[in-house]
């Protein structure tokens, strides 16, 4: 993205960021490069991953900030759709007439909503604004690696940094390199389409039974329960890495440049075993030792590209963006052993990070404008979302005809913490919505992680979910190195530690294999630990916007001597976390949660009338 040279500005100077079209839409909204706002539309929509025009974020976005859309210099979307056009037509080439299907099912999309973007762009917005095409404000598009890397490094604490991303695909690229410095970001080196880290691990998501761009957590969640039996099948026929990290995939394994489908029969006659059918399938210590092999190969091959990067640019700071940047388990193995000093990670590392990296990097690279570091760093603790008032809540629960006892805050903390001590689940929903995947105290399903039985109450009561699924504890910052075997911190949720070997206990349960090992008791704060003794964390420190959660954990911690509570998100399986205090109401009614917290009001589940359409409401999430 090439712009004019830098010339005095006006204050302020609002860009509005916009990543659609793909999967998890959002908007963003920076204020003389500062973020203000932030929402992906799945959450006002109620469409987990909507990939529409992100119109409920772009309004929220304005209306948060007080402005129109006539006062906003420029709105940037996150790729350039003709270069995606051209990535398409250049696949199809390669490989016709085997993808000539698929290619005459993407072109009516592609002529509509990608190749003739920016009129599809400009007409969205004149909807949202009520302005006219003619006055709309100037429309700037950035590379989708740029937009991953400027979010990854403009809001990030280090004024130089090496920047690495890794996705799917966005025009071509799928792994990019970057060195930030100041207020400029610098291309190093990419691989490209069709040759994807991103796409590997779709793939194995696929063949396991879960969905793309939606499932691979879950693979990384069974990865613990299996051996990496197959980490070397996988090298020697699927990706050829190289000592440097990089890679080639063999194609004749993968059926995405050819139709709709991840993985071709070659794959499936590799492993000797179908493509599992359903998440309702039985899952085998097989399909466990395939997800254990394929997170290993992912780890070493991240591991090894950032060490590279880290010899090639010699710098002590690593930033990372991009889809696989949600993996927690390499993201660890990159703090523990890339040799950078310091990583830092965006929080809303997948495609709804796009919006506000575009609109940054219109801000620094297109107005090249000056860049003022923020401490800890320039997300907000990802809290950018929508907040309301008590006269909502009380609003809501008044529609409903609930029963609410309203707290003040010198008694609110120590009721909550008291009823998670007697064992009591709790939603937990307060402030501004977090932005990006995670639930980070603000909207919360809350438990005592040292009950044995509540990591099954809630996955199967509360979230209608798979049982081998962990949870994530939150921790108090002081206290994470005396509860976890790990020395930096963790806000936003995005790396694994282990527990701490004095907060172990001996495996009671034998040797056990597969799911089995969910009855080993494992530490004292076994609804958190996963059956390799790790946890994905949360370090909940005095800066980053949580202070409401930092003082029901201090008060937890007063009372049991335990600063660690469970912090999953507050929604059921399938359904986007919730946004408004009636999203909340609605799921914890549909629900086995105990209580639900909004603001200052408490509810108690046996003091709310009694109301099945509820429960209609979520089963159309269980499945998904």
């Amino acid at each position: 993205m090439d712009g004019p040279t830098k010339s005095p500005s006006r204050a302020p100077r609002y860009i509005l960021g916009i990543s659609a079209y793909y999967h998890d839409s959002a908007a963003a909204l920076i204020c003389d490069g500062v973020l203000v706002a932030a929402a992906q539309e799945e959450r006002f929509t109620r469409k987990k991953h909507d990939p529409g025009f992100p119109a409920y974020a772009v309004s929220f976005c304005l209306e948060f900030a007080g402005i129109g859309l006539s006062q906003v210099d420029y709105v940037v979307f996150y790729d350039k759709p003709l270069l995606k056009f051209e990535r398409l037509l250049e696949t199809y080439l390669s490989f016709a007439p085997q993808g000539l299907s698929s290619f005459l099912k993407a072109m009516p999309v592609w002529l509509k909503e990608k190749l003739y973007l920016k009129k599809e762009l400009r007409s969205q917005l004149c909807a949202v604004s009520g302005m006219k095409a003619g006055d709309l404000p100037p429309l700037l598009f950035s590379a989708h690696h740029q937009s991953h890397a400027a979010s990854a490094f403009f809001p990030s604490p280090y004024e130089k940094a090496a920047v690495l991303c890794l996705d799917g695909v966005g025009e071509w690229a799928t792994t990019s390199a970057w060195v930030g410095d100041g207020n400029t970001l610098s291309p190093l080196w990419e691989i490209d389409f069709p040759h994807s880290l991103g796409l590997l691990y779709s793939a194995f998501t696929y063949y396991l039974g879960f969905k793309v761009n939606s499932g691979e957590y879950k693979v990384m969640g069974l990865a613990p329960y299996g051996r990496p039996l197959y980490a070397d099948l996988i090298r020697e026929h699927l990706v050829d890495v190289k000592p440097d990290g990089s890679f080639r995939l063999d194609m004749a394994y993968f059926g995405y440049c050819t139709g709709l489908r991840m993985t071709s029969p070659a794959f499936e006659a590799l492993f000797d075993m179908p493509v599992r059918q359903s998440e309702s399938s039985a899952l085998t210590q097989k399909h466990m030792d395939i997800a254990a092999s394929i997170q290993q190969v992912t780890n070493d091959i991240v591991l090894l590209l950032a060490r590279t990067l880290h010899k090639e640019t010699g710098m002590e700071n690593l930033c990372l963006a991009g889809g696989v940047a949600l993996n927690c388990v390499a993201n660890a193995e990159v703090i523990r052993e890339s040799g950078f000093s310091s990583v830092w990670i965006q929080p809303a590392a997948g495609d709804a990070g796009g919006a506000p990296g575009a609109a940054w990097a219109a801000w620094y690279l297109y107005l090249k404008q000056a860049r003022e570091l923020v401490r800890p760093d320039g997300m907000n603790g990802a809290c950018l979302g929508p907040e309301y008032s008590d006269q909502s809540i009380e609003a809501v629960v008044g529609q409903y005809s609930g029963v609410a006892e309203r707290l003040g805050d010198d008694g609110l903390f120590e009721r909550v913490a008291g009823l998670i001590a007697e064992g009591k689940v709790i939603g937990w929903f307060q402030g501004r919505m977090e932005f990006g995947p995670r639930a980070l105290g603000h909207r919360s399903i809350l438990g005592d992680p040292r009950r044995r039985d509540m990591q099954e109450i809630m996955n199967l009561k509360i979230k209608f979910r798979e049982s081998f699924r962990p949870f994530a504890p939150s921790v108090l910052e002081e206290n994470a190195s005396e509860w976890f075997d790990c020395d930096y911190d963790s806000p936003y949720m995005l790396t694994t530690a282990p527990v701490a070997l004095k907060k172990r206990c001996n495996n009671e349960a034998g040797d056990l294999s597969g799911l089995e090992q969910l009855k080993m008791l494992r530490s004292e704060i076994p609804a958190v630990t996963h059956v390799d003794f790790s946890a994905r964390l949360q370090t909940v420190g005095e800066a980053g916007g949580s202070a409401r959660y930092r003082r029901l954990l201090q008060a937890f911690n007063n009372l049991t001597g335990c600063p660690v509570l469970i912090n999953t998100s507050f929604n059921v399986r399938g359904e986007p976390i919730v946004a408004t205090p009636e999203d909340a109401y609605r799921c914890f009614m549909a629900t086995d949660m105990d209580y639900l917290v909004m603001g200052n009001h408490v509810l108690a589940k046996a003091d709310q009338p009694v109301n099945e359409a509820f429960r209609d409401h979520v089963e159309k999430f269980e499945l998904d």
